[in-house]
């Protein structure tokens, strides 16, 4: 499978941030703002991540974890998370990047340390399900930026919707 250069998004990622630090000048508005723009590029993303990785449907929540985690991180990132955690009833889990390429080359100053810098991750991850029919959340836990030794994020399922034709047969 081919992957994508993750090093453009890498390189340009810091300076879409910086500029809204810039336009917003509030730091909760600018992780709520890099979860839009993650939720918007999610959207668009499942479509070539349904049609390079050639996958099946997922049997589970599970199967959903695994795929974001070592098909989804690597095609589109270059690198791979780890699922842990597992909540007893299976509806959440944590997903961790012990390299996450979006902080390569970044420090947080102080003023800044409310930041999520990858927050457009979690948007990804819940747009790009929300296409599949599953209603999720994702937030982080830890951040390598933040002096943590991995990047964590927390993934839970809410509800699958059922699948909806557009049109009605009137046959």
């Amino acid at each position: 499978m081919e992957t994508i250069n993750a090093e453009i998004l890498t390189l340009t990622y810091g300076s879409i941030v910086r500029q809204l630090i810039s336009d917003y000048e509030d730091v909760d508005e600018v992780n709520k703002q890099l979860e839009k723009m993650g939720y918007n590029i999610g959207q668009r993303l499942i479509d070539e991540y349904l049609a390079r990785s050639k996958t099946t449907s997922c049997s589970d929540f599970k199967e959903v974890a695994e795929r974001i985690a070592h098909v989804g991180f690597r095609m589109f990132l270059n690198t791979s998370a780890r699922v842990a955690a597992w909540a007893p009833d299976g509806r959440s889990c944590s997903l961790i990047l012990e390299d996450n390429p979006l902080t390569d080359f970044v420090e947080l100053p102080e003023q800044l340390r409310g930041l999520s810098y990858s927050n457009i991750l979690c948007g990804v991850i819940r747009g790009a399900l929300e296409m599949v029919n599953i209603d999720a959340e994702c937030s982080f836990v830890r951040d390598s930026l933040r002096g943590d030794d991995a990047t964590e994020l927390r993934l839970t399922f809410v509800a699958a919707a059922p699948e909806a034709y557009p049109y009605k047969d009137d046959d």
